[in-house]
């Protein structure tokens, strides 16, 4: 198992980028830890769920921003909690917030969406947080594949908290149509819900059939690892930080978009 690739631009162009997608439960935990494993992750992209959504939203997800060294490219209440940030090597073409059909005692959903590009490449972008209640999150599966052909770009990328397993339903669905990265291209750890029991994976990336997937898991800590050099470990990353930032564990996946 190699090292997961940093950013950088192929010499025909093509850029390899990192993206993380974390829950980071509306930044009701340690905000530090938060900051230092998004900045330890060098991420490209990252697609945020529960995002705050209440009171002050925006300068609490700006200081996390600034933070992590990101910038806010969408998203927050305005998606129902999902949203975008990014770093200032991508190049916004145009962002929307979509807020999903609301069932009578549920909770709302949306989606964080924008276009952007890394030099000669464009990619679209999708933040989700899918329904509690299977029936709903299988129907939130399929308008999440209907709004990432609408954004109109050949490449794309969906990453967020399904609320299930690859077994699901609303998970099978995706994964049928797009690649689940995880299972592309393996590295780190697997499970994202260390709470349940057992342990699940219910975060992932996705991403359209033409991007390259060069690893994808959850960046372990050094200290999980006995070897120095292991390239499942992340510099950087703690195991103090994982637990203290937020209930989930972030899932970062290095991927290379072909340029046309």
């Amino acid at each position: 198992m190699e090292l997961l690739p940093n950013s950088r631009t192929e010499p025909d162009g093509s850029p390899v980028i990192r993206v993380l997608s974390y829950n980071i439960r509306s930044m009701r935990d340690d905000t530090d830890a938060l900051a230092r494993i998004i900045t330890a992750c060098a991420p490209d992209v990252v697609l945020v769920q529960e995002a705050p959504r209440f009171f002050r939203w925006r300068k609490k997800l700006a200081r996390l921003a600034a933070a992590s060294g990101q910038v806010i490219l969408t998203g927050g209440a305005t998606a129902a909690g999902p949203a975008i940030l990014c770093s200032l090597r991508a190049t916004v073409e145009r962002t929307e917030d979509v807020l999903l059909p609301l069932t009578p005692g549920l909770h709302r959903r949306g989606f964080a969406t924008a276009v952007v590009r890394f030099g000669a490449a464009r990619v679209g972008l999708l933040s989700c947080h899918l329904s509690l209640q299977r029936d709903e999150r299988r129907e939130q599966a399929a308008m999440l594949l209907d709004r990432l052909a609408g954004l109109g770009v050949e490449h794309a990328i969906a990453g967020g908290d399904l609320n299930e397993g690859p077994e699901g339903s609303a998970f099978r669905l995706l994964s049928a149509s797009l690649q689940d990265c995880r299972a592309v291209a393996p590295w780190g750890g697997a499970d994202t819900w260390p709470h349940s029991d057992p342990p699940q994976r219910i975060d992932a990336v996705f991403a359209t059939n033409g991007i390259e997937v060069l690893g994808c898991g959850v960046p372990l800590p050094l200290s999980a690892s006995p070897e120095r050099g292991d390239p499942h470990a992340r510099p950087g990353v703690t195991r103090a930080d994982l637990t203290a930032a937020t209930d989930h564990l972030p899932v970062l996946a290095a991927l290379r978009v072909p340029v046309a």
